[in-house]
């Protein structure tokens, strides 16, 4: 894996929200490996983190990445993937409420898949108002979850990605459509299959590479851009994290080892050193 990688993020961007995500899953059709990737677009001065729980307590061994103890996305051991994006506002699904505590926990901790994912929001009537989410595993099932005017809607994958930004993928009229970042990895995921290209977890940190969003200071001074990026080889369960879109500040993880580590872990993403080989 140690290739210079693994990710050469090509500074192909525009200027978003703060609050911007791009999330891709990605099924190799021939090999079968899982890949997902996502970008955190949000202040730069965010205290982020990541966090890895060993199993005990009938919990799965997980790991996640945040900040106020709240989790953006993470993955398990059982190989269950999730990211979240923020979209525009829609109502309260009726006989629903709001997530409390630290949803993204909840979830890995207790399911290990998909399908039990789905099963844990409605056993619990958990519904969105303002974002949307992305499950994944290592069967390859892929799934997003919306509420859209008080109505639960989910889009399965069918083809050998399913990605996810900053709209509605099931009512593209509420905003933020057309996406750039979307439109920017789509047509990159087209000319990796058109050309057979060799999939990898590079290969697919290239389409990812394509959203990034450069820091830009808003009217006060407050820098905003990819606050870190996230690549995971599901199949495989290692992973590299990217600050700052900086190379020579990045984490790579096998994950099988760190979750077989009897204590938790914290990795405060502003000490990573920089790594000047």
């Amino acid at each position: 894996m140690n290739r210079t990688l693994l990710f050469s993020l090509f500074l192909f961007c525009c200027y978003y929200s703060s609050s911007a995500c791009s999330i891709l899953l990605y099924v190799d059709p021939t090999t079968g490996k899982v890949y997902a990737v996502n970008n955190e677009d949000y202040w730069l001065d965010e205290k982020a983190y990541l966090k890895i729980i060993p199993a005990g307590n009938q919990q799965l061994a997980r790991l996640w990445y945040g900040w106020d103890n709240f989790a953006q996305g993470g993955i398990n051991a059982a190989g269950l993937f999730f990211d979240g994006a923020a979209t525009p506002t829609q109502p309260l699904a009726k006989g629903y409420h709001l997530p409390k505590n630290n949803l993204g926990d909840a979830i890995l901790a207790n399911c290990k898949n998909v399908d039990e994912a789905l099963d844990y929001l409605e056993k619990e009537k958990i519904a969105l108002t303002t974002g949307h989410m992305l499950f994944g595993d290592g069967n390859g099932n892929g799934v997003v979850v919306e509420w859209i005017n008080g109505e639960k809607r989910i889009t399965t994958r069918k083809d050998n990605y399913l990605m996810m930004t900053n709209y509605l993928i099931n009512d593209t009229t509420a905003g933020n459509y057309p996406c750039q970042r979307h439109i920017a990895m789509l047509k990159q995921i087209e000319h990796i299959e058109q050309n057979s290209e060799l999939v990898d977890l590079k290969t697919i940190g290239g389409v990812l590479a394509h959203a990034v969003q450069i820091p830009v200071k808003n009217s006060k001074g407050r820098k905003s851009g990819t606050l870190y990026s996230s690549f995971f080889d599901i199949t495989d369960m290692r992973m590299t994290l990217v600050y700052q879109l900086d190379n020579s500040r990045k984490i790579t993880l096998d994950l099988k080892q760190e979750f077989e580590k009897p204590t938790s872990q914290t990795i405060r993403f502003a000490d990573i050193a920089p790594n000047r080989l």
